[in-house]
């Protein structure tokens, strides 16, 4: 067969729906792109941004992640990314068969992987358009130091657990809880400070002692200008403060009367809305009005169409960001996208197990059940199943989450955590 009749022959065959998703707004990609469009359309593949609406819907992942490598969807729903989305395109261009012939060998995949990681983690660069986004590696020797404090502060403080008396177990929760997130927060400063990004003294205390967040860019010397907060913001954060002081001290006497377990409930919807949603978003608001893009930490989770959306974008996204970073984005390339977020649902239940089941000394398992039946629920949403029926969007999304986050959270916040945590808190404020 002649080179022209192979090439008839592929054009006639392969247009069958492959979508080739790219970085649009990366210029290194564009140009590879755009110098290879025509060969890659007569071939049969579609080419799209990965900032396309539909794209971000149905991949249905972080912004960073969603960006960090190219992308091929087949017509079968397949998702292939990276290096193997690179060979399986090989396999559609007769004359790259050598290419794709030769990367079947045992341990070409595993070299073309890792070369790939090096151009895309550098992409910007090669462009001459280098982005806080590139993530380089912090220097050597800073490791230890970062890491150091999360791996002996809340075992001490664990260790110190019996000399606290029963009834102020709730300090002990207080006191682990604050050093888990001093410890994370050092951790990600010496990160950023290795990087050479982080800002003067003034933007390095306020981001320790006076954020919640654990995403330091907006603060570092490059952080994007902050927009001024409108007075509608003010206000909106204002009132989920003070919503949050009337279920303290005013629904939480009147829910007593009803018994200790609704007492301990409408306590802890109250300190959510004084801190997270209140507290922490007029933080945000004031670090705007000093120059620092921080964001709030909350970003109306009641809204969320889907359980990802939930637990990726709109919940504490402060630890979020911080399980993105150290667990996420170091794992999933060797061990895969879906075990990669197991993993991190994992993390964030025994996190929430050592400060709920440790003071409570009782239950132990059942927050990190409750986190890892999260984890499950985002694949259902994402597989073929859940994205027929609509799981990830639309009013189906919404119940899928409500279901999910909701129904099961007697296993986050159970009984002996609300008897012998939440309700002596209560009564020491007051509240009770």
């Amino acid at each position: 067969m002649s080179r022209h009749k192979i090439s008839v022959f592929f054009e006639m065959t392969e247009k069958n729906g492959h979508k080739l998703l790219f970085d649009g707004e990366c210029p290194f990609c564009r140009s590879i792109v755009e110098r290879w469009r025509g060969t890659l359309e007569r071939c049969g593949f579609e080419i799209v941004p990965l900032q396309t609406e539909w794209v971000r819907t149905r991949l249905d992942l972080p912004e960073k992640e969603l960006l960090s490598e190219m992308r091929v969807l087949t017509p079968d729903d397949r998702v292939i990314s990276g290096a193997a989305a690179l060979v399986h395109v090989w396999g559609k261009i007769w004359w790259a068969w050598p290419l794709w012939l030769l990367a079947l060998v045992p341990g070409v995949k595993w070299m073309l992987g890792r070369a790939y990681r090096w151009v895309a983690e550098r992409r910007m660069c090669l462009s001459g358009a280098c982005s806080l986004h590139t993530h380089p590696t912090p220097k050597r020797g800073l490791g230890i130091i970062g890491w150091l404090p999360l791996l002996t502060l809340p075992a001490v403080v664990v260790a110190l657990q019996s000399e606290f008396p029963e009834e102020l177990m709730w300090v002990f929760m207080w006191v682990l809880a604050f050093a888990i997130f001093m410890s994370c927060k050092w951790l990600t400063w010496v990160r950023a400070w290795s990087e050479g990004g982080m800002g003067g003294i003034g933007r390095t205390l306020g981001y320790l002692f006076l954020w919640p967040g654990m995403d330091a860019k907006p603060f570092m010397v490059e952080g994007e200008p902050a927009s001024k907060p409108t007075s509608r913001e003010w206000l909106e954060a204002g009132f989920k403060l003070l919503l949050g002081v009337v279920i303290m001290w005013g629904l939480v006497p009147i829910a007593s009367k009803a018994g200790p377990i609704s007492a301990g409930w409408c306590g802890m919807i109250g300190l959510v809305f004084m801190l997270h949603f209140g507290l922490f978003h007029l933080l945000a608001l004031a670090w705007r009005s000093c120059g620092v893009a921080a964001e709030p930490i909350m970003r109306a989770p009641a809204a969320s169409t889907s359980l990802s959306a939930f637990w990726s974008e709109r919940w504490n996204r402060g630890f979020n960001q911080l399980a993105h970073d150290l667990i996420f984005r170091t794992t999933f390339r060797r061990i895969g996208v879906v075990w990669s977020m197991l993993l991190v649902f994992l993390a964030s239940g025994l996190i929430h197990d050592l400060v709920i089941s440790v003071p409570a000394g009782a239950l132990f398992g059942l927050p990190t059940a409750y986190f890892l039946l999260q984890g499950f629920g985002v694949l259902i949403e994402r597989s073929h199943f859940g994205r027929r029926v609509g799981l990830n969007h639309g009013a189906a999304g919404w119940l899928f989450m409500f279901v999910f986050t909701v129904g099961p959270a007697y296993w986050l916040f159970h009984k002996p955590f609300i008897n012998k945590v939440m309700n002596p808190f209560l009564k020491s404020i007051g509240a009770l």
